[in-house]
């Protein structure tokens, strides 16, 4: 054996074992990621509203989801993904967790949902839900859950954006030294959870007003906005090396390196913190005072026409 070949297998391996220390990508943006929007979310409640949580949370076995947890706010950020597992119950919520729209065109939030069925549909349906004092608290729990995670959904660009290619999941993408993985898993899990783990300061903590406001604000149809708008001004021109991904047909194969990488994760840090911030003045809103929560409900339900 030559060389060269035993030089070729020494990386294969070692790209394979890469692979396996990367987290298990079976959730949407990331199990990690989810969480840590929620822990976000919590160090920035008001009191009275994590007693509220903790009270809703008291009827999670009402909720008939023994396999997947739910004990906690950290726990509700992934409900959405374990529960969507048994497919013969809840297979039809799959298409809530994105709308992607395609990024050479003109951006609307409510192409693409019919009925609601979709990300920023089911976050406003949820506000609507978890606002609702007379309805069960199993009801309003189960809200909460879908609210907290689809929260999360929204915020990554790739559930927004797309090229053709299902939000970046058939680009095969090579991330540093660990060949043939897809655009969309790479933003779902290891670049969020190195975006999070290098942040300083730490993202989880309680942010001051000025950081709030700089922050957080806006509706569901905003984030989506957003995130389309990363997509196709930062995603897409990073891993295809171009000013204009809407130029022409980008290429099914791509690499991120280092450099493009690290240029990438202060935006990846901002919409984790985004979200979870965002999370938390919409719990406020739900399951604050009365007045509160219908202002709530009104801030961040889409128009009831069609179009923008």
């Amino acid at each position: 054996m030559g060389h060269r070949t035993i030089r070729n297998h020494c990386l294969s391996a070692f790209a394979a074992l890469a692979a396996l220390l990367l987290p298990a990508q079976a959730q949407a943006w990331g199990f990690y990621a989810h969480r840590v929007t929620a822990e976000i979310a919590e160090a920035n409640l008001r009191p009275e509203t994590r007693a509220e949580i903790g009270r809703l949370l008291e009827a999670a076995p009402l909720l008939g989801t023994p396999d997947c947890a739910l004990d906690s706010l950290a726990d509700a950020s992934v409900w959405a993904d374990c529960v969507r597992r048994d497919r013969d119950r809840w297979g039809y919520t799959a298409q809530w967790h994105y709308k992607t729209a395609p990024i050479c065109e003109e951006y609307s939030a409510f192409a693409n949902c019919p009925g609601g069925a979709c990300v920023n549909g089911q976050i406003e349906r949820a506000m609507t839900v978890l606002s609702r004092r007379n309805l069960p608290d199993n009801v309003r729990l189960e809200a909460l859950a879908w609210l907290v995670h689809f929260t999360g959904d929204i915020h990554m660009p790739l559930h927004s954006g797309d090229k053709d290619d299902r939000g970046g999941n058939d680009r095969e993408t090579d991330y540093g030294i660990v060949p043939s993985l897809n655009l969309h898993w790479i933003w779902d899990g290891p670049m969020a959870e190195r975006a999070i783990t290098s942040a300083q300061p730490a993202l989880v903590r309680r942010y001051d007003s000025a950081e709030r406001a700089a922050l957080a604000g806006g509706t569901p149809a905003d984030w989506g906005r957003e995130s389309w708008q990363l997509s196709r001004e930062l995603v897409y021109p990073t891993a295809f090396d171009t000013d204009d991904p809407c130029a022409g047909d980008l290429p099914g194969k791509t690499a991120l390196t280092q450099e493009d990488i690290v240029a990438q994760l202060p935006a990846l840090r901002r919409r984790v913190q985004q979200a979870g911030l965002r999370i938390a003045d919409m719990l406020d809103e739900a399951l604050g005072p009365a007045q509160a929560s219908e202002r709530g409900v009104r801030s961040f339900r889409a128009p009831p026409r069609g179009g923008d």
